[in-house]
């Protein structure tokens, strides 16, 4: 490769990049500023009022070329009056430095138009563990969780770290890279999107981008070896691998794995799975980031470039217009549609909206559907959970579609991470006696209707206030209804009511019921149980006794009871008990697998026998867990 046409790639990525970070700063304008200049500042600084100072650090880290940024050194004179420092000189040593930081780079939606306020930043510190020993590396990851500690108190975007060395990135051992997979089975699909969607913070370019020749074909290790060699070699340039190709069973690995999360972000996943089933189905197309590459590096014109996000839309838009049917292809345009959180046609228009324009030119989306998807935030608990169950669908089809592409080619996802995803799985969509049913909203923090509590003496309803012609659960026992609110997330005390009725329930003990049961269990989050758990036999982690909720009684002659509990694997369940000794039966059977659960217990506060209820109860679960 000629060095003119290095010199020419570099100064292309690099306006590229700039062109990322203007993305960045129009999605987030305080977050980005912080995450684009302040963090590497203080990655490289070690002072006592600064965030992320380490008292026995004798040598700073340093991020590669960050004392020569003429935008970071313009940048520090504010961050020094931040932090009420008054020395005049700039706080970035050049003499006495510690081990260098290759360089930080975000990973993902961040600085793209499929950003948006629920979006997260995953950032990468790259480093080359030569550098570090072990005392280094541990005041590096100390370092990174105090100023992630700062960042998560003044920043609306979560930031996400994750150290990485450069070799195993070469050699895509991206194990402990996502904290929401196995990492058995990422490799290149996770190189592909780096190249792809990550933004240099600051430090060295990745030699990857510049190493490309419209004309000719180059050997990437020959050419990063004479660029390092050459006498007009740059030193901020990063090996972190040549990429040629995806295998299939990467692909498959991944969708495992997208699978998994779109129990928790469906509308995200989607997108992702598919992308995945395009490239598992057209293994011999160019890869996404080499279509990128090449537009960017060949683009004449300055200012001109393609947001990573929108480019792989259209992609996949082409894709699926001639590779599916004619109603999915409508649904396939509405989902990217509301992941991008788009507002076409709407009084005021962003440069979001502006550079998807000529691509819903091309795919048209009708004007009533653009104006109900304007209106997503504000649409039905009901139509939520419907969309919800559309998504999934989708993601069965598609995945059902992906095994059968894979049926009996080799795979190199791991066993015991196909059962992890099964188990995962049956916690949230396999029904089970007694269990609360888990549905699934394609978003977080939607708007909550008011909830209405009702009964005709059989039966439990709740009715929602934006649809209230149909019962959104109903049951005969009041408690599967709170506790089924609580778990899916869409309980507010705020927001609840109940009819009059001649039950002794009233509305505050059913608020302070909901209130025990979210205290003690929160609400369904998949992603917050440890892997290793669903490599466990079931067990009960958590109990909660509710006594005579229904039928309230001023003596110590209890024959009501109810106990909610959640087992390891993220499952609730509700059961309830005529008598003592139906309970205790129960109790003996689970006893041998959940001796160590948590116990907890309600009694309305009103009734006189509360804390002998409790501790009468208390002795008899004793008892019964140690087989006496």
């Amino acid at each position: 490769m000629h060095f003119i046409t290095l010199q020419n790639n570099k100064k292309r990525y690099l306006a590229y990049n700039n062109f990322r970070k203007k993305i960045f700063s129009a999605n987030s304008p305080k977050d980005s500023q912080i995450i684009l200049y302040m963090l590497p500042w203080l990655m490289s600084v070690n002072k006592l009022a600064v965030p992320g100072y380490i008292k026995d650090l004798k040598k700073p880290f340093h991020v590669s070329g960050l004392g020569i940024d003429r935008e970071f050194i313009r940048q520090e004179l504010a961050f020094k009056k931040l932090f009420n420092i008054k020395e005049e000189k700039s706080l970035l040593s050049f003499q006495n430095r510690g081990p260098e930081i290759q360089g930080i780079y975000t990973i993902g939606s961040a600085g793209t138009v499929s950003q948006t306020s629920r979006s997260d930043c995953d950032t990468w510190i790259c480093i080359d563990r030569n550098d570090y020993d072990d005392y280094a590396l541990q005041h590096l990851s100390e370092k990174i969780n105090l100023i992630k500690d700062w960042l998560d108190a003044r920043l609306k975007i979560p930031v996400y770290f994750f150290i990485t060395d450069v070799e195993d990135i070469q050699n895509c051992n991206f194990g402990k890279l996502d904290y929401e997979s196995s990492g058995s089975a990422q490799k290149n699909v996770l190189k592909e999107e780096f190249y792809r969607t990550s933004i240099l913070i600051s430090g060295k370019i990745p030699f990857w981008w510049v190493c490309y020749d419209g004309d000719a074909e180059l050997d990437y290790d020959q050419e990063f070896a004479q660029n390092s060699r050459n006498e007009y070699g740059e030193p901020d340039f990063i090996d972190m691998g040549n990429l040629q190709a995806v295998n299939q069973d990467e692909y498959f690995g991944a969708s495992v794995w997208q699978y998994n999360k779109s129990l928790t972000h469906p509308l995200k996943s989607i997108i992702k799975m598919l992308q995945l089933k395009m490239f598992l189905e057209s293994p011999k197309e160019e890869l996404l980031c080499h279509k990128l590459r090449r537009v960017v590096l060949g683009g004449k014109d300055k200012d001109d470039f393609p947001d990573p996000s929108v480019f792989a839309m259209n992609a996949v838009l082409d894709y699926y217009n001639e590779n599916t049917g004619k109603e999915n292809f409508e649904y396939i345009k509405k989902f990217f549609y509301l992941r991008f959180d788009l507002r076409l046609l709407s009084k005021t228009q962003t440069f979001k909206e502006e550079m998807v324009g000529d691509l819903f030119k091309k795919y048209k989306i009708e004007r009533s559907e653009i104006y109900k998807l304007n209106e997503f935030e504000s649409w039905k608990l009901q139509d939520h959970i419907n969309l919800g169950k559309l998504m999934f669908r989708f993601l069965i089809e598609i995945y059902n579609d992906i095994v059968r592409i894979q049926k009996g080619k080799a795979r190199e996802i791991a066993p015991q991470d196909l059962t992890i995803l099964g188990r995962k799985l049956s916690s949230s969509l396999v029904n089970k006696t007694y269990k609360i049913p888990v549905f699934q909203i394609p978003v977080e923090n939607i708007k909550l209707p008011v909830l209405t509590f009702s009964t005709d003496r059989k039966t439990w309803k709740v009715t929602s206030s934006d649809a209230p012609a149909s019962p959104f659960i109903d049951h005969e026992n009041i408690i599967f209804c709170i506790a089924y609110l609580v778990w899916n997330g869409i309980y507010d005390p705020t927001q609840t009511r109940m009819l009059p009725n001649q039950t002794q329930v009233t509305i505050q003990e059913i608020i302070n019921l909901g209130r025990k049961i979210r205290d003690v269990f929160g609400s369904y989050d998949i992603t917050s149980v440890h892997f290793g758990n669903f490599l466990q036999e079931e067990k009960i982690t958590k109990i909660l006794f509710v006594f005579s909720f229904e039928n309230v009684r001023m003596n110590m002659d209890v024959s009501d009871f109810c106990v909610i509990y959640k087992n390891n694997w993220e499952e609730m369940f509700v059961r309830r008990f005529s008598s003592v000794e139906k309970m205790k039966s129960f109790f003996a059977k689970v006893s041998k697998t959940s001796r160590n659960m948590e116990k907890y217990f309600y009694v309305q506060r009103n009734n006189i026998y509360y804390e002998k209820l409790i501790e009468r109860t208390k002795n008899m679960v004793t008892q019964v867990l140690a087989g006496i």
